[in-house]
């Protein structure tokens, strides 16, 4: 389990907390690349098994939660049943091979907020990460709008 936590000093310095839940290594690297790569973003962990995964998401406190449903040990609809309970708060969305509907509609009564197919949904996850983050740093500028002004 990887657990990359930082924090910034101002409200509006502060980053949509990303947790990633992955047992596959290629595609944690190409996952933390792609979300890294977005203006206040900040990957706070990741884990291969559900119960690393409830002990980080636990520990780091994420706004957003990307989740595998196929893990190396563990499923990832027994991490998002445990979500609700440990961080209730958390966006969670998933991400997997199995997309067909029935997984989507229990992730869904679960409480995943969006499903994404690996195969060919990518970039719309990037996209909605992207949104989520733009939308934080814009509700932190109409809380502190004073924070980025020159001179404060």
């Amino acid at each position: 389990m990887d657990q990359r936590v930082q924090s910034g000093s101002e409200p509006g310095d502060q980053p949509l907390r990303l947790y990633l839940v992955e047992d596959s290594p290629r595609i944690i690297e190409h996952l933390i690349a792609m979300f890294d790569s977005i203006d206040g973003v900040l990957t706070v962990g990741c884990a291969r098994t559900a119960d690393d995964a409830v002990r980080g998401i636990r520990s780091a406190h994420p706004q957003v939660v990307v989740l595998d449903i196929q893990l190396a040990r563990g499923s990832g609809f027994a991490v998002l049943r445990s979500i609700q309970e440990i961080a209730p708060e958390a966006e969670v969305f998933v991400l997997s091979n199995f997309a067909a509907e029935p997984y989507r509609r229990l992730a869904a009564r679960l409480g995943a907020r969006g499903f994404f197919d690996k195969s060919t949904e990518f970039e719309d996850m990037r996209r909605l990460i992207t949104a989520r983050a733009s939308a934080r740093a814009n509700h932190a500028a109409t809380q502190h709008p004073n924070s980025s002004s020159p001179g404060n």
